[in-house]
């Protein structure tokens, strides 16, 4: 299992909350206003799909039900929580030895999730599947952005 690195104490958390949409352009803008430039393309791809499952998969779309997402960053650290008013579901990953410690199986689960473990360094889904914690560590030199 995955170990979100949190804030310090008193950091503080921004939050939103909108209806279940795919209009999230105004969203994502809020949510990277604080990531630097080099990093939003890539982060912008993994929020995005963590968002639209949220709404879409979550949610059904439905607009009596909202997602709402904290966020937070501290030096190098930026981290996101989002959660839906949807039933939850069972993680489709099998931890193995492999890149961010999870392989990926075809027909199990969508494309969405192989990105959020490809884009943030901790992905970790709590309260049934209902939440997600994302943590991206945006200077760090072992690599580059996978986008630019």
């Amino acid at each position: 299992m995955v170990a979100i690195s949190p804030p310090p104490a008193n950091h503080k958390w921004g939050t939103l909350s909108f209806v279940s949409t795919l209009y999230l352009r105004p969203i994502l803008d809020l949510l990277l206003l604080e990531v630097p430039t080099t990093w939003q393309a890539e982060v912008r791809l993994g929020l995005q799909e963590a968002l639209v499952n949220a709404a879409k998969h979550g949610n059904n779309l439905d607009p009596s039900k909202k997602v709402s997402v904290q966020f937070s960053a501290f030096g190098d650290y930026h981290w996101w929580i989002i959660a839906d008013q949807g039933s939850g579901f069972k993680h489709p990953y099998q931890c193995e030895e492999t890149l961010h410690g999870c392989t990926y199986h075809a027909g199990e689960c969508g494309r969405g999730l192989y990105i959020l473990y490809q884009v943030f360094d901790e992905v970790q889904w709590v309260r049934d599947g209902r939440e997600l914690h994302l943590c991206k560590k945006v200077r760090r030199r072992s690599r580059l952005p996978l986008i630019s």
